[in-house]
């Protein structure tokens, strides 16, 4: 059996399998969304996550940071691994801008971390350890991601894994330097069998995982949009003007950004779906990103 069918069957026996995922996923995804934008104060919404955490049993604590001038706390969790084994880094900013709640920019990505921190929790990684880190000050210039990454003595992760606008839609959008690494193969297959469109690719709106491929660490990231919002939001950000602004452009970074605005209906087969590739990319242990 050669490589490429013999990643995918065992990917196909981890969905059928699937221990660690619940039904409710998009439930528990929804409510944390909505424990997280009740607060336009950061330090609030931080205390939201470190009550999940806590609940998940998961030992997390505040590292302060100073960039450009300002004060931030980035918020750090250890789910642990096998000792001496290659990090496993996943984020999402949990800032907000003034206007809104922030629950599509960023509760919603928040959120999709803490379902991912459960599960991995619950069955670990064979060949990584895992960390998860809530950025603070994305949206003054990805202040807390850059600090992390300038930091004397940050190790290099194996791979950094990014949330950013996970809150509707039929589409996981990717943002991958490569179009054909193990992980994207990984996502191919397994958005195939959940039937969840999959659109990877280089071009994408600047967000946390900008820190770590400009310091030349691996890194990817997720949202979970439209598919026909994909071209307009790229022409926006590529200084153009779409026909139609996409929703997300409506959304974010306004009054509407609040829960009204989601709909989970896709959250639990697109987490899965990471999941899992998560798990490939794992087994594979000497693949790069």
């Amino acid at each position: 059996m050669s490589n490429v069918r013999l990643r995918s069957a065992l990917l196909l026996a981890l969905l059928a399998t699937g221990p660690a995922w619940a039904d409710t996923v998009s439930d528990r995804w929804q409510a944390q969304v909505g424990d997280i934008s009740a607060h336009a104060d950061t330090a609030a919404r931080g205390d939201a996550i470190g009550k999940r955490l806590d609940a998940l049993g998961i030992a997390w604590k505040r590292e302060a940071f100073e960039q450009n001038g300002q004060a931030g706390q980035n918020i750090v969790a250890d789910l642990g691994g096998p000792k001496d084994a290659p990090l496993l880094l996943i984020g999402a900013h949990y800032d907000q801008v003034e206007v809104g709640h922030g629950a599509t920019d960023n509760a919603s990505g928040v959120a999709a971390v803490l379902e991912l921190a459960a599960a991995l929790k619950a069955t670990p990684l064979a060949h990584h350890r895992v960390q998860v880190v809530f950025w603070d000050l994305e949206e003054k210039g990805l202040l807390g991601s850059r600090a992390w990454v300038a930091s004397a003595g940050r190790e290099k992760p194996a791979l950094y894994v990014n949330f950013d606008v996970f809150g509707w839609g039929d589409t996981l959008w990717m943002m991958s330097p490569q179009a054909d690494s193990p992980l994207v193969a990984a996502l191919r297959t397994a958005s195939q069998h959940e039937k969840l469109a999959f659109q990877p690719g280089d071009k994408y709106p600047p967000t946390d995982h900008l820190a770590f491929l400009k310091a030349g660490w691996p890194a990817v990231s997720f949202s979970l949009v439209g598919g026909d919002e994909i071209g307009p939001i790229l022409e926006v950000f590529g200084g153009g003007k779409p026909a139609q602004v996409p929703k997300v452009m409506q959304v974010i970074h306004s009054a509407r950004d609040t829960t009204a605005e989601l709909d989970s209906q896709r959250v639990d087969d697109a987490l899965r779906v990471i999941e899992q590739s998560l798990r490939m990319w794992d087994k594979a242990a000497t693949a790069k990103p």
